[in-house]
């Protein structure tokens, strides 16, 4: 089984449309209709969807934090910074954890890109 995958709104269209063209499964925020829910809501939705939650988004990762912190569980977060991993990083990186990964490795996790 592969890893599935939720974008964040904050997240450059030319990695999704490669990643798709890669035969990975992909939802953005923008086709979910969830581009304006708050960090926290947004991770509880990639959890209802059962998808690991990729960003761009700084923010978003002092939400993941806290939950690791509290024992609140959520699905799994992969950050890349905007300016330090560039696309081609992310696509591969990405492709390789939707490809290579298993649902139950992402339970509570959180991982930076690019991976090393």
């Amino acid at each position: 089984m592969s890893v599935s995958l939720y974008f964040d709104v904050h997240v450059r269209r030319a990695i999704a449309e490669t990643l798709r063209l890669r035969g990975v499964d992909l939802l953005t925020a923008q086709a979910d209709g969830t581009t304006r829910l708050p960090d926290a809501l947004l991770l509880d939705r990639a959890r209802q969807l059962g998808r690991v939650l990729f960003s761009q988004d700084e923010d978003l990762l002092a939400e993941a934090t806290r939950r690791q912190r509290v024992g609140e569980t959520f699905v799994g977060v992969v950050y890349a910074h905007q300016l330090r991993v560039n696309i081609g990083r992310c696509i591969a990186d990405l492709e390789l954890i939707a490809k290579a990964t298993e649902p139950e490795d992402w339970l509570d996790r959180l991982e930076y890109l690019p991976l090393d």
